[in-house]
Order: C-alpha cells, then sequence, then structure tokens
C-alpha cells in the first residue's frame, strides 16, 4: 500500500467520521426535542387530570341534596336536639359528629339534612339587609360649623351623644348615668337631620340610620324583628349610634280600636320600647330621633330612661339666619358686600332649608340673566319667590316656588 492509498484511505476515514459526528448532533438534538415533548405532554397529562378530579369534584357537590335551614330549639341530656324546620313542626334528630357541641345552643341556625333532618352544620346569624344597609360606612362631610342658630342645642347634643363616648370616665367620677337617648323636636327644615350628620362626623362610632317607615313591614314580627336585628348590629358595631328619623312613623300613640296594620307598628313600637329600656343594657350605643310631630308621639317612649333628653330645634332667629345665609352663600360668587342682616330681617319665620332654597333661587337667576355673579336683588327674588312675599324693591318676581 502506497502513500497516495493511505492518503486517501484517511480523507475518507474523516469524512466518514465527520458525517457521523453530524448525525450523531442530529440525533442528540432530536433526542432533546423529544424529550422535552415528552415533559410537555406529561406536564399537561398531570393538569388535565388534576381539571378532571376538580370536576367531578364540583359534580358531585352539585349533586349533593340541598339542606334546610332550621334553629334548634331545645338540647336533650343524651346529645340529641329539637329542631325548628322550615317545613312546619319541631323534630328529634342527631347532630354531625364533627359539629362543636358548644356551638350547639338553643336559638342557633342549623343546616338541617334533607332527608333524616339530622343537623349538619351551625350556620352564623343572619342579619337583614335592610339592617346591615342602614350602617353609614362613609362620614358625612357635615360639622357643627356648617349649621346656624343652634349654638345652644349643639351643646345639649355632645353633652347627651359625644361625651359619654368620648368623655366616659367624666360621668363615672360625677357618679351619673350617661343619656341613652336625644329626641330631635322641631319643624321640618329647622336642622333636625344635619344635627345627626354632624355627630356622624365628629365621633368615631359606627353611624347607623335608618327612616322609621322602613320599619312598618307588612307580616305579624318583621317588624320587631328588624328592631331587634338593628339593635344587635348597634350593640355588636359598639361604639355606635343609631338614629332614627321620621320617629313618629312607628312611636305614635296606641290606640284601643285599631286596625290589624296598627296592630303591627304597635308591635313594632313595643319592641323598640324593650330595646331602649329593656333587660339587655345598651352600653355604648346611643340613640338620636327625629320628628316635626311631637304630639302624637307614644307617652312610653317620651319618659326618661328611653329618651333621657328631648331637644327642640326652634326656627332660626334673626342671628341664626343671618348665620346660615353666610354659611350658604360662603362658596357663591357674589357680586359686592351682600347685607345678611337686612335678609335676615325679610326672612322672619323661615327655617334654614328655606333660606338654602333662597341662595339657591339667588344663583339661578344669575345663571337666568347670563351672570356669575350674584347680585343682592337677585337674593331679594329668591325670598320673593320661595316664601310668595313680594318685596318693593326693583322688579318683582311673579309666582311661588311651589305654585
Amino acid at each position: 500500500m502506497n502513500e497516495e492509498d493511505i492518503k486517501e484511505f484517511s480523507q475518507k476515514l474523516s469524512e466518514r467520521i465527520s458525517m457521523l459526528e453530524d448525525k450523531n448532533d442530529t440525533i442528540l438534538a432530536s433526542s432533546r426535542r423529544i424529550e422535552g415533548e415528552k415533559r410537555f405532554v406529561e406536564a399537561e397529562l398531570m393538569r388535565l387530570q388534576k381539571e378532571i378530579r376538580r370536576l367531578k369534584g364540583e359534580l358531585e357537590r352539585l349533586k349533593t341534596p340541598p339542606l334546610i335551614i332550621g334553629s334548634i330549639r331545645d338540647v336533650l341530656t343524651d346529645g340529641r336536639v329539637v329542631v325548628k324546620s322550615s317545613t312546619g313542626p319541631d323534630f328529634i334528630v342527631n347532630a354531625a359528629d364533627y359539629l362543636d357541641r358548644e356551638s350547639i345552643v338553643v336559638g342557633a341556625r342549623v343546616a338541617l339534612n334533607k332527608q333524616t333532618l339530622a343537623v349538619m352544620g351551625v350556620l352564623p346569624p343572619s342579619l337583614d339587609p335592610l339592617v346591615t344597609g342602614a350602617e353609614v360606612i362613609e362620614k358625612p362631610d357635615m360639622t357643627y360649623e356648617d349649621i346656624g342658630g343652634l349654638e345652644n342645642e349643639i351643646v345639649e347634643i355632645k353633652e347627651a351623644v359625644e361625651d359619654p363616648l368620648l368623655r366616659p370616665d367624666l360621668y363615672k367620677k360625677v357618679g351619673i348615668e350617661p343619656p341613652k337617648g336625644v329626641l330631635l323636636v322641631g319643624l321640618p327644615g329647622t336642622g333636625k337631620t344635619l344635627l345627626a350628620k354632624a355627630v356622624a362626623h365628629q365621633t368615631n362610632a359606627t353611624f347607623i340610620r335608618f327612616v322609621g317607615s322602613e320599619l312598618v313591614q307588612k307580616y305579624i314580627g318583621e317588624g320587631a324583628r328588624l328592631v331587634r336585628e338593628l339593635f344587635e348590629l348597634a350593640r355588636e358595631k359598639s361604639p355606635s349610634i343609631v338614629f332614627i328619623d321620621e320617629i313618629d312613623a312607628i312611636g305614635a300613640k296606641r290606640l284601643e280600636i285599631a286596625t290589624s296594620g296598627d296592630r303591627e307598628v304597635q308591635r313594632t313600637l313595643m319592641q323598640l320600647l324593650a330595646e331602649l329600656d329593656g333587660f339587655n343594657p345598651l352600653g355604648d350605643v346611643k340613640i338620636i330621633a327625629a320628628t316635626n310631630r311631637p304630639d302624637i308621639l307614644d307617652d312610653a317612649l317620651l319618659r326618661p330612661g328611653r329618651f333621657d333628653r328631648i331637644i327642640e330645634i326652634p326656627s332660626p332667629t334673626a342671628a341664626g339666619r343671618e348665620k346660615i345665609f353666610a354659611i350658604h352663600t360662603s362658596e357663591m360668587s357674589i357680586s359686592g358686600k351682600i347685607d345678611f342682616f337686612n335678609l335676615a330681617e325679610r326672612t322672619d319665620g323661615c327655617t334654614g332649608a328655606d333660606i338654602k332654597a333662597i341662595c339657591t333661587e339667588a344663583g339661578m337667576f344669575a345663571i337666568r340673566e347670563d351672570r356669575d355673579k350674584v347680585l343682592t336683588e337677585d337674593f331679594l327674588r329668591g325670598i320673593d319667590k320661595v316664601t310668595g312675599i313680594p318685596f318693593q324693591k326693583g322688579k318683582e318676581a311673579s309666582g311661588s316656588m311651589f305654585a
């Protein structure tokens, strides 16, 4: 074998080795790709198996028979319980072993098996959405500085509502019980609701507001249940303030001759009386009620121990009306200087709501004439329109606001 044959053999061998190395690299790349695909398929298989198990569990859960809501009437010595279900009569049933025996008490809401009525779970106590929705989450932006002409009334409501919550030690030192509730009486528009809003803004207590007419329900016992749940929420969220507006809707005098609807309203009133001054102490729960018809309220509602302080909200005096005008015009664009004293003298007998309407009408007159400034004449025309009493100054505005 000569030298040329050796070179030729060596060249062919090198080419063969290079080809095998390229083929080996291709096989290794293909192997890694297949291995990656295998791992992806295995992971996808595990995910799908988990999804199948989840769907099977959801299907079994949906196939579970419904549970009946009931309440526990009595707990027997042998561990069985007497339950009242929505189906009607009482039943003596067993309770599931996994339930905490301390949670099985008289009055508890429970879930019952549809077939055997066995107690399967203990439910938390429920509150009516009307009650839970009565809690004011955001504080009103109304302050005492935004209320004019009620300085003495503000002091009284501070003493009766704010101080017992903010400075309870002061009452202990003096040795007296703080007032349980405050009743605000006065004509419409004198500022009763504004005072309640200012109290809600001033304190860090939970503010729960209700309108008396919302407690009037159609079915027997529903109004009393709402009152009971309302005070349960107030005790749970204490310190808290309960504001009942237009309390005369349920607090009217009880009469001997009454229809079935009147008797249901009286049941609601009796539940309210029991909550205000009953066996369960109110604690850090203060009551504010408002009405413009104190003459029709029941005597039991007005006696001390329920509403310990009755604050009469009078119509504003001339000085009070002057301050109210200054409050409502503080953010208005006014041309020149307005004589609030003169406006207060011209609005004798007007309430704070009337004065706010007068300021609004004055601004509307300026807008009607395409002006961005309010003149004194606009306020006079606003007084004319709201009160219906024309003034002999300038051009008279015709018609009354409520005509």
